[in-house]
C-alpha cells in the first residue's frame, strides 16, 4: 500500500510535466523572454554599465557588446564581488560562492544569487517528477535516499557563504524527503573521502535503499564496500534499490560493471548539473540525450568546437543548432555569468525537444597529431568494443605518446578493467575501428602512418582511485578526464607505478 506521500507525487508530477511541456515546446519564445529578463535585470549593474546593457535590444546587439569570456577573463568581476562589493555582475550581492578547484590559477568562486539557486533545487526535483510521471512509480519515495556529495560544511568570505555545490544543495532538501535522506550530518560532514564512505557504509546497509545518487566512479566504491561487508550483490542488500540517479559521467562505460554490482538493472536518471547552473536532466527513459533547461534563467549560445579557437568564431542561440554537431556552450545567467564559457561541449540529441549530451571538454581533447579526437568518441569507442561481450572496466583515460622508444607514435589507452578481454587483439581492433569510423581525422593519420594502432596499458585495481588521492581529489565531484592533450596524467601513473 503506498503512503500518502507516494499518492500524491503522481498528480504533482503530472503537473510538472505539463509546465514543462509548455516552455520546451516554445523553445525561442522561451530563451528570448529569458533573454530580455537578464538584459532588463542587470542593466544598473558595474558589468551591465560597462557593457552598455541599456542599449541591447537584440541578440546581434549583445554579441556587439559582450565577448566570450572564461572564468579568468571574467576573474577582476568576480573578484569584487568575493570582496563584498555589491551590484557588480548581478543585482545585490550573492548568497553564496560554490568554491570549484581551478585548473591554472587556484580556486574558482563562482555566484549563485537568490534568483538562480532555486533552478538547482527545482530541476533536481523535476527529473524526479518527470520519471514518476512517465513510469507510474512512486514507491521509491517511501524509501531512503543516499547523495554521495562534499560536506555540508559552509565557510564565510566577507558575508557570503561558500562550499561545493554539493554541500549547498544539501541545505535545500525538502522538508517532505529529510526523514528519507542519508547519510546523516554528521557523517556528511566528514572530509576524508575513505573515512566518509565507510561511515555511510555502516549507516546505510540495514536500511531500505531505494535511491542511489552521485558519479558513478565514487558510488562504485561504496558499492564495493557494501559486497565487502555482506558477500552480496547490492542489489540483495537493498532488495527495493530500483533508481540510480548520477551526472558528470557518461554511464555507459560503467553500466555493465554497475549492473554487476547491482545483480540486476535499475532503471537511471542523468543529470547536467554544475556550479554554473542546472542545465539538463533525462526527461524519458527511453530517449538519448537530456532536456536542456531554458526556463531556469540562462540563456544559451554555441559555438562549434572546431571554429572555437578562430579569432571569431560565429555565436549562434538554439534556433541555428544542428544535430550531432560538437559545440562549446556559453551561458548568461541569474547569477551574473555573461557570455560566459564553462568549458563543456555538447551536442544535440533532439530539436523537439531540445536534448543534448555532453561530449567533453574543450580543453578535454587529444589533437597532438591533429586528430582533433574528444571525449564522446573514446566513450563510444569503449562502449561498442565491451558490448555483447563481458569485458567490464572501472575507469579509463588517454593520453597521446608522442616520443615512443622505437616505432610510430600512438594513443595510450590506460584501463582499469574489472573483466579482462579474453582476446585482447580483437579488443584493440574493436576500439580501432569505431575511432576510425567517427573521426576522419584518425583515420587519416593511421592511414596514412603518422600514428600505429593504439596500446593499451593496464592499471592496477583501484589505480585511478590512488591517482586521484594523489593529486588531493579523492570522492565528491570530482573525475578523471577522459583524455589530455598532454601526458601529465599518464607520467604520474608510471610514476606511482599504478600500471600493471
Amino acid at each position: 500500500m503506498p503512503s500518502i506521500k507516494a499518492a500524491l507525487s503522481k498528480p504533482f508530477a503530472k503537473l510538472i510535466a505539463k509546465r514543462i511541456k509548455k516552455w520546451s515546446s516554445r523553445p525561442v519564445e522561451t530563451q528570448q523572454k529569458v533573454f530580455k529578463s537578464l538584459i532588463t535585470e542587470a542593466s544598473q549593474t558595474a558589468f551591465g554599465k560597462d557593457h552598455n546593457f541599456k542599449n541591447i535590444n537584440s541578440y546581434e546587439d549583445f554579441i556587439a557588446h559582450v565577448p566570450v569570456r572564461d572564468y579568468e577573463a571574467l576573474r577582476p568581476y568576480v573578484e569584487r564581488v568575493v570582496e563584498g562589493k555589491e551590484n557588480i555582475l548581478w543585482k545585490g550581492k550573492p548568497i553564496y560562492f560554490a568554491k570549484t578547484s581551478g585548473t591554472t590559477s587556484g580556486a574558482k568562486y563562482i555566484p549563485i544569487t537568490k534568483e538562480s539557486m532555486p533552478t538547482h533545487v527545482e530541476a533536481a526535483r523535476n527529473a524526479i517528477l518527470m520519471y514518476i510521471n512517465e513510469t507510474g512509480n512512486s514507491k521509491f519515495v517511501d524509501g531512503k535516499m543516499i547523495f554521495l556529495q562534499g560536506s555540508p560544511i559552509l565557510e564565510e568570505k566577507n558575508g557570503i557563504k561558500l562550499g561545493r555545490l554539493s554541500g549547498i544543495v544539501a541545505h535545500y532538501v525538502p522538508k517532505y524527503l529529510q526523514k528519507n535522506r542519508m547519510p546523516s550530518l554528521k557523517t556528511n560532514c566528514i572530509e576524508d573521502w575513505e573515512t566518509k564512505v565507510d561511515a555511510i557504509v555502516e549507516e546505510t546497509i540495514n536500511e531500505n535503499m531505494t535511491i542511489i545518487s552521485g558519479i558513478p566512479s565514487w558510488v562504485q566504491m561504496y558499492f564495493e564496500k557494501l559486497i565487502q561487508k555482506r558477500n552480496k550483490n547490492v542489489g540483495d542488500i537493498f532488495k527495493n534499490f530500483n533508481l540510480f540517479i548520477f551526472g558528470g559521467v557518461n554511464y555507459d562505460p560503467y553500466r555493465a560493471k554497475f549492473e554487476k554490482l547491482i545483480g540486476r538493472k535499475v532503471d537511471t536518471i542523468e543529470l547536467y548539473p554544475a556550479s554554473e547552473g542546472f542545465f539538463a536532466f533525462q526527461d524519458k527513459q527511453g530517449e538519448k540525450g537530456m532536456l536542456l533547461q531554458l526556463n531556469s534563467g540562462i540563456f544559451y549560445e554555441f559555438i562549434e568546437a572546431d571554429q572555437f579557437f578562430e579569432e571569431n568564431p560565429k555565436r549562434i542561440t538554439i534556433k541555428d543548432v544542428q544535430l550531432g554537431v560538437n559545440y562549446v556552450m556559453i551561458i548568461s545567467t541569474t547569477a551574473g555569468l555573461w557570455a560566459y564559457n564553462i568549458g563543456d561541449t555538447v551536442q544535440f540529441t533532439s530539436l523537439s525537444p531540445y536534448r543534448v549530451i555532453v561530449s567533453g571538454r574543450i580543453k578535454h581533447f587529444t589533437s597532438a597529431f591533429g586528430e582533433h579526437v574528444i571525449g564522446k568518441e573514446v566513450e563510444q569507442a569503449m562502449q561498442e568494443a565491451i558490448q555483447g561481450t563481458s569485458i567490464a572496466i572501472n575507469e579509463f583515460t588517454v593520453a597521446p605518446q608522442i616520443n615512443p622508444k622505437g616505432g610510430l607514435p600512438y594513443h595510450e589507452w590506460f584501463i582499469e578493467f574489472e573483466n579482462q578481454p579474453e582476446d585482447e587483439v580483437e579488443f584493440i581492433q574493436k576500439l580501432e575501428q569505431s575511432l576510425q569510423q567517427q573521426n576522419s581525422y584518425y583515420f587519416d593519420l593511421i592511414e596514412g602512418n603518422v600514428l600505429r594502432q593504439l596500446v593499451i596499458t593496464k592499471v592496477k585495481k583501484d589505480g585511478f582511485q590512488t591517482y586521484m588521492k594523489s593529486i588531493g581529489k579523492l570522492g565528491g565531484q570530482n573525475k578523471i578526464p577522459r583524455l589530455s592533450n598532454d601526458r601529465k596524467i599518464a607520467d604520474k601513473m608510471y610514476e606511482l607505478q599504478l600500471t600493471k
